[in-house]
């Protein structure tokens, strides 16, 4: 059974555009919007830790909400 793609981790080339597409235009500003730590998202850049599901599934959550706003 194949796992839903809105369950799995996020690439670091993921994160970056998906910041983008929201408008969080530092490490700092994804941060406070998510309740993490700066440091956090910059290891989740650098790859060095892989993005959370949890986190990675309400980015692309956001994501499609913003898709079908008005």
């Amino acid at each position: 059974m194949p796992q839903d793609p809105r369950l799995a981790s996020m690439s670091p080339e993921e994160l970056r555009s998906a910041m983008r597409a929201l408008g969080y235009r530092t490490q700092a500003d994804l941060a406070n919007a998510i309740g993490v730590s700066r440091s956090a998202v910059s290891l989740w850049l650098e790859g060095k830790v892989g993005v959370p599901r949890p986190v990675a599934m309400l980015l692309r959550m956001l994501l499609a909400a913003q898709r079908r706003a008005f």
